[in-house]
């Protein structure tokens, strides 16, 4: 398992209600919803944001195709909008998305460009198959912990926080590996590069104390 991301994005709110401060890998931006929600408009919606994905990724996957074919198309505007509705009993969401070419295009052009569109990367997730996975983080001190010594300290795992969100695996398979026997080891890397993978599992399943801090055995 590979993130698409280098950094995730990053959200997090206050008090204020409902102004969001969203972190993306070279800056921020704010999300709100709107006054008759009880926010301020002081950023766009969730839906907006979802709706502001689909349409940058078409007007950019359409201007990288234009660009290596050498059309001259000096302009391109896209709305998107959805609605809902229930069929057989579950929520259907249908999203619109109305492609203008502001500088002139064949048939044949915009025939292809039409093409393209459906096939842009944030077309296919939403029209594939697609899971949302949810954790919370826990320092919880559980009564079971099992501890995997180094020379500088331990990593610990508490069986029953974990949630088997792979981080561990995919990012330092030399020290975490579902399909060895014990699963972690210890000296498979540097403990700094230990720590700072343990760092990114978001359920607190794992951990690592140093010796000189903790009163570990073994």
């Amino acid at each position: 398992m590979q993130y698409l991301l280098e950094q995730p994005v990053h959200g997090d709110i206050g008090t204020e209600k409902y102004k969001c401060t969203i972190t993306w890998r070279n800056g921020t931006l704010v999300a709100d919803e709107p006054e008759k929600t009880g926010g301020k408009s002081l950023g766009p919606d969730p839906h907006s944001l979802l709706l502001a994905s689909l349409a940058s990724c078409t007007l950019m996957t359409l201007r990288m195709y234009i660009d290596r074919k050498g059309w001259d198309v000096a302009s391109i505007a896209v709305d998107a909008n959805l609605y809902q509705a229930m069929e057989g009993g579950k929520l259907v969401t249908t999203m619109d998305r109305d492609i203008r070419f502001l500088s002139p295009v064949t048939e044949e052009q915009r025939k292809k460009l039409l093409e393209i569109a459906a096939h842009c990367p944030i077309s296919k997730i939403l029209q594939g198959e697609m899971k949302v996975r949810t954790f919370t983080y826990s320092d919880a001190d559980l009564e079971k912990k099992i501890n995997y010594s180094n020379e500088e300290g331990a990593v610990v795992w508490k069986p029953e926080l974990c949630q088997h969100s792979a981080r561990c695996v995919s990012g330092l398979p030399e020290v975490f590996n579902a399909n060895a026997k014990p699963w972690i080891n210890a000296h498979g890397a540097p403990s700094d590069k230990i720590m700072e993978q343990v760092k990114k599992c978001p359920t607190g399943a794992i951990s690592f104390a140093k010796r000189e801090t903790s009163n570990i055995q073994g």
